[in-house]
């Protein structure tokens, strides 16, 4: 089983480790995937910050770095490799090795096998006491405990030491203890034993069969005097005292209760069994409420969580870290990292105004809480981000009442969205939190227009546009943007600077359609963001000629085209093209002193822009009737909206014998 000793020849690197931690910032949770397809047991190396945990099924030890990198596979004939156990200096790594009825001996600063130890059958669970490495072995119906002796030259391996076990038992010990505690995987009620070991021979000091249904984990206090079980049932880790094997309190987790692990500062980390409900519990020693719990996210396509492995939690020895290993449901293994395990998660909600008036005095309220409670009088930071503010700037510091409530007042001094953040930056028992809300503080509306709007201008007509802007506090700049109409032309910025001391910027623009001229000025502290704009109309160039005549005058007060009786008059249209235009051709007599008008037609235009019609018939009747025509863009009736109404010139024509 997992040992999480500190030994008086790492005291000194851990607590040199631990100084060293506390100046740095502070690291975060993580998570890697790991090449294995079955997990037996996990073991904290911190002396060389390293991490092992077995695959049985692949025959493998995995090392991974503290943060989860895999650096290493050991893959030396380990078929079946299971418990793990490390030394009291950790400088050497003890794995039973079930196919192969061995223990497997490694240097853990080089992490290569040193020894093989030739024991009992299929040894499933190792740990250190009394002088000795115990193992549990056996097959069904023939489980035992036995013993190898590291103090003798020729490790002599002492076996039958208690045969009344149905299985291999799984093991743990405290770093330095005495006394050995035994447990039966997944037996129903289980069997628990505890021995005294001192002698080099197992001495059992009680038993009991009231450690709960199907056990997944065991684990001895560092003071060795109680031991942690979890059980599939009942819903909480039980703790027995190993002398008596009584009843000595319990840690309230969930479901399913399948792994623990016990700190050297006594601190337990409970793990169950669950995919809905949060998977690791943190105690302080003693205590049956969680300090703090963990809930897996789910990585694979079930409905359900990650769940944490069988016996899948181990601690550093500093208490910084928990490792957990997790599967998902495609069968995929991660190694978490959990940091700062220990302390108390603090949450910070904020709870400011929805609105205020600038300069105006707001107060913000909030509270800080934790499951282990702040104390009264705790200090908060309290940060202001706004426009003028963007990276924020501090103010006085909240303090938290007896209930972990907290108020303050301020007097925004800028308008916009106002953020108000209120951080604690943890301690030894609590994790540092923070939280924030917004206020949207009233701004001024200045004054924005743009002049031209409604006018109409002549096809390509260059026309200049002035866009001014009223008081505003320090932003000055206003961008002018022409949107042409129709969905081909996009809008376009075509000038932003500031305006001049008149609050004036001017730009001009060649109009050759509709356009809407917008004005825009972004705001600033104290003055809102505003827009203006103006709808402008820009013609169509249109021009009509006549074809065909013999000869052209000035008569009855316009010109006249004159075409012989038998040749048809050809009427021109060159008009600006867009898709799918087309001209409205207007034809018209005069008789008894007016103008009489035909029914309209409209003659779709070529990609060129122009429109030939043809005034076709026995010309003999028209003979000194005067006529004319006109080419004219519609807007809507013509096919599209963006350009204004336009009307080409009348051309007048008569016919001659």
């Amino acid at each position: 089983m997992r040992k999480r000793s500190l030994t008086a020849a790492t005291a000194l690197a851990v607590l040199i480790g631990s100084a060293a931690l506390a100046a740095e910032p502070a690291f975060a949770d993580s998570s890697a995937v790991l090449p294995v397809r079955q997990t037996g047991d996990i073991v904290v190396d911190a002396v060389h910050q390293q991490v092992f945990v077995s695959d049985p099924l692949n025959g493998k030890i995995v090392v991974t770095d503290f943060a989860g990198k895999v650096v290493k596979q050991l893959t030396t004939r380990l078929s079946g490799v299971h418990g793990l156990e490390l030394s009291a200096d950790s400088g050497t790594l003890y794995a039973a090795v079930q196919d192969l009825d061995a223990i497997a001996v490694f240097d853990t600063a080089t992490d290569t096998e040193t020894a093989r130890y030739e024991v009992g059958d299929k040894p499933l669970s190792i740990a250190l006491a009394g002088g000795r490495l115990w193992f549990g072995y056996g097959g069904a119906a023939a489980g035992d405990l036995g013993s190898v002796d590291l103090t003798s030259e020729d490790h002599k391996v002492t076996l039958g030491q208690d045969g009344d076990w149905y299985a291999a038992p799984l093991l743990d010990a405290a770093p330095g203890s005495d006394t050995l505690v035994a447990g039966a995987l997944g037996q129903s009620p289980v069997e628990l034993a505890s021995y005294d070991v001192s002698s080099g021979t197992a001495v059992k000091l009680a038993s009991t069969r009231e450690a709960g249904s199907n056990l997944g984990d065991l684990q001895v206090t560092p003071d060795g005097k109680d031991v942690v079980v979890a059980s599939g049932a009942p819903y909480y880790q039980q703790v027995f005292r190993t002398a008596d094997l009584n009843e000595d309190g319990k840690y309230v987790t969930d479901a399913y209760p399948n792994s623990v692990a016990v700190a050297p500062d006594g601190t337990v980390a409970g793990g169950i069994d669950g995919s809905y409900d949060p998977d690791v519990y943190i105690f302080r020693p003693g205590s049956s409420e969680a300090v703090r719990t963990y809930d897996f996210p789910n990585t694979g396509t079930g409905s359900g969580s990650d769940l944490l492995v069988r016996a899948g939690l181990a601690w550093a020895p500093d208490g910084s870290r928990l490792f957990a290993v997790t599967r998902n449901s495609q069968d995929v293994v991660s190694l978490r990292v959990l940091t700062a395990p220990a302390k108390a998660a603090t949450t910070v909600t904020v709870d400011a105004p929805a609105t205020a008036t600038r300069a105006k005095q707001l107060t913000v309220k909030g509270r800080a809480t934790a499951t282990a409670a702040l104390p009264a009088g705790t200090e908060l930071t309290v940060t202001r981000t706004d426009l003028e503010s963007p990276k924020g700037k501090a103010l006085p510091a909240a303090v938290t009442g007896a209930d972990g409530t907290f108020s303050f007042t301020d007097t925004p001094p800028a308008g916009g969205k106002v953020k108000y953040t209120v951080a604690y930056a943890g301690d030894a028992g609590h994790t540092a939190g923070s939280g924030s809300d917004s206020v949207d503080v009233s701004r001024a509306k200045p004054a924005l227009t743009v002049d031209n709007n409604g006018k109409v201008y002549a096809y390509g007509k260059d026309v200049k546009f002035t866009a001014h802007l009223g008081k505003t506090y320090k932003n000055r700049t206003v961008e002018i943007w022409a949107d042409p109409f129709g969905s081909d032309k996009p809008n376009k910025l075509v000038k932003s600077g500031e305006v001049d001391a008149d609050g004036n910027l001017s730009v001009t623009v060649g109009l050759k359609r509709d356009a809407r001229i917008t004005a825009k000025f972004s705001g600033d502290s104290r003055f809102a963001s505003a827009s203006a704009s103006s709808t402008v109309g820009a013609k169509v160039g249109v021009s009509t000629s006549l074809s065909g005549h013999y000869k052209k005058k000035s008569t009855w007060g316009h010109t006249y085209y004159f075409f012989h009786a038998n040749r048809d008059p050809l009427v021109t249209t060159k008009m600006s093209y867009y898709r799918d235009r087309a001209q409205k051709f207007e034809f018209e007599m005069y008789y008894q002193g007016r103008w009489h008008s035909d029914e309209p037609a409209y003659f779709k235009l070529g990609s060129d822009g122009v429109s030939e019609v043809g005034i076709t018939g026995g010309h003999g009747e028209d003979v000194g009737r005067r006529f004319r025509v006109r080419s004219s863009y519609i807007n809507g009736a013509s096919g599209d909206t963006v350009n204004s109404t336009t009307h080409g010139a009348w051309k007048y024509f008569t016919f001659t014998k």
